[in-house]
């Protein structure tokens, strides 16, 4: 049966894409994921291989332990080491899922929280707030801003504290809180990539600083104690400088 002339031009049109069709998939591919590169953090997919890859952070810093971050203003204050308290202002997105704030000066003012009044505080190096936290805010000063971008799921928020109640910083407010559970307690394909925005408001130097200390092993785990202290019965002690 021969088609009409509209029809057969309408058919050969559709041959047309459809043999288009892959080519034009494959350059919709993101050029990382064709060449290996690395993969965003999506628990049903991990280890087959494939998936969304990071964003481009190009223009970001990268630490050994793979924490990404960029200053948006230098400090000129006080720097904190391991040991010192820290006070932040700080906002909190899931940049790889829609961008959405869990954290944020709208937010608290929604809930009627006063500026101030959800400044995170922490020693750097005591493990309550998530790694990329601790290790982001070394080489910042007092008045300095700094984004903070965490890829990998051992650099964020540990599956075991789900209330993030050991480990933070935990938002301020309920809807924030649902906000950051959904994508971090989903396990499907969501992109858990967050991003931090902090500010240093304060550092308080440790009284240890300069100091031999030791950390002891106890039965709950490693303990510190300053000089002087009898360690006899103690069977494990490491030495470091504060």
């Amino acid at each position: 049966m021969r088609l009409p002339p509209a029809a057969a031009g309408r058919a050969t049109l559709l041959r047309g894409l459809l043999a288009l069709a892959p080519a034009a998939l494959l350059k919709r591919a993101p050029a990382a994921a064709l060449e290996g590169g690395q993969l965003a953090f999506q628990p049903s997919l991990t280890g087959k291989g494939y998936g969304k890859t990071e964003m481009d952070y190009s223009d970001f810093e990268r630490t050994p332990s793979g924490v990404l971050f960029k200053d948006a203003k230098k400090g000129s204050g006080k720097s904190p080491e391991a040991g010192d308290r820290v006070v932040l202002d700080w906002s909190g997105y899931t940049i790889g899922y829609f961008g959405r704030p869990f954290e944020s000066k709208q937010l608290r003012s929604l809930d009627g929280i006063e500026e101030g009044q959800a400044f995170l505080r922490f020693e750097v190096g005591g493990g309550t707030v998530i790694p990329a936290l601790e290790q982001g805010v070394l080489g910042m000063s007092e008045g300095g801003v700094r984004q903070i971008v965490v890829t990998r799921p051992e650099l964020g928020y540990p599956t075991s504290d789900p209330a993030h109640a050991k480990v933070g910083p935990k938002p301020s407010t309920f809807s924030g809180q649902r906000a950051l559970d959904f994508v971090l307690q989903n396990q499907e394909l969501i992109d858990k990539t967050l991003l931090f925005n902090v500010k240093v408001i304060r550092v308080d130097i440790s009284k240890l600083q300069g100091t031999i200390i030791y950390l002891v092993r106890l039965e709950g785990g490693w303990g510190r104690v300053g000089v002087g202290v009898d360690v006899k019965r103690c069977g494990t002690m490491r030495n470091l400088m504060s």
